[in-house]
């Protein structure tokens, strides 16, 4: 019986000791990781995304992915980004992937979103009106759908 409970017990301390050292291990790592972080300029941050939606092999997931990333930063892209992402949008022959981008677009401008919005639209005008691509506004989405004129009553 006393066999059986000292087993158990080196057993269990065995493990506690190497979680706790594959623990450190990580920690160690993660922390070595975020001190080398290079800062980079604007200039820098959109040369970046611009290069990555205009590669031609881009697919839909690298296009959502790089997307999301935006959307969850705490920036509004810059008119050349967002052309950039247009067209990559166009290869893909995704038009709603483009509406939904410029719909986050429009969120990400805030409680600015009077000043900020139609200085995008109109920097990226001419692009929108290359690649065919319509404004949310002009496709009705600005407005709530109930807000709209039955079609029972047109």
């Amino acid at each position: 019986m006393l066999r059986v409970v000292a087993a158990r017990v080196s057993s269990a301390a065995r493990t506690s000791l190497l979680a706790s050292r594959s623990a450190t291990a990580v920690t160690g790592t993660q922390s070595t990781r975020a001190s080398h972080d290079v800062q980079e300029t604007d200039e820098e941050f959109d040369e970046r995304y611009v290069k990555f939606f205009s590669r031609n092999d881009i697919d839909h997931w690298e296009i959502r992915k790089a997307m999301n990333d935006l959307a969850g930063m705490d920036v509004v892209p810059e008119p050349k980004i967002i052309c950039a992402a247009l067209r990559a949008c166009r290869r893909l022959n995704d038009f709603a992937l483009a509406v939904r981008f410029i719909e986050s677009v429009k969120e990400k401008a805030g409680p600015h979103i009077n000043t900020i919005y139609p200085y995008i639209i109109q920097e990226i005008k001419p692009t929108l009106d290359e690649l065919g691509i319509s404004t949310p506004e002009q496709l009705g989405y600005d407005k709530p759908e109930l807000a709209l004129e039955s079609v029972y009553h047109m």
